[in-house]
């Protein structure tokens, strides 16, 4: 994984370590929030590269967290939930977010999404796509 750094917003503490400890080695920086007010202030001063966000969370759930953040911001959000309801992915994008996987997901693959919305993000509307030079 390139060097980003990762903002996870999610309140099951658990969950942020296990995250800390799978992103930590492949990622320049790990921060952890745990309610939705935490991440978008987060959001507003850190300026991650992208955003893990699950949807069931008191107070502030997800999708009002998501929201919240595209008011401001076009940082990459990856929802990360054990919500697999009809209807659930569709109402996350849209709302804003950029891709869902549903818990428990590997660390291969959750790695891969993850260097996928960075890739995006970082290639600018102006710049042409790479050519091959065979």
């Amino acid at each position: 994984m390139e060097q980003v750094k990762i903002l996870v917003i999610d309140d099951d503490e658990g969950m942020t370590e296990l995250l800390t400890l799978l992103l930590s080695p492949a990622s320049s920086e790990v921060i952890v929030a745990n309610s939705g007010q935490e991440g978008i202030d987060l959001t507003k001063k850190r300026s991650p590269d992208v955003i893990i966000l699950d949807l069931m969370m008191p107070g502030m759930n997800g999708w009002i967290t998501c929201k919240e953040i595209r008011q401001f911001s076009d940082v990459p959000i990856l929802i990360l939930t054990a919500m697999d309801a009809p209807g659930v992915v569709a109402q996350a994008l849209d709302v804003g977010a950029d891709d869902y996987l549903l818990k428990p997901v590997s660390s291969g693959t959750l790695i891969a999404h993850l260097n996928r919305l960075v890739r995006r993000s970082k290639v600018s509307p102006a710049t042409p796509p790479p050519t091959s030079t065979k």
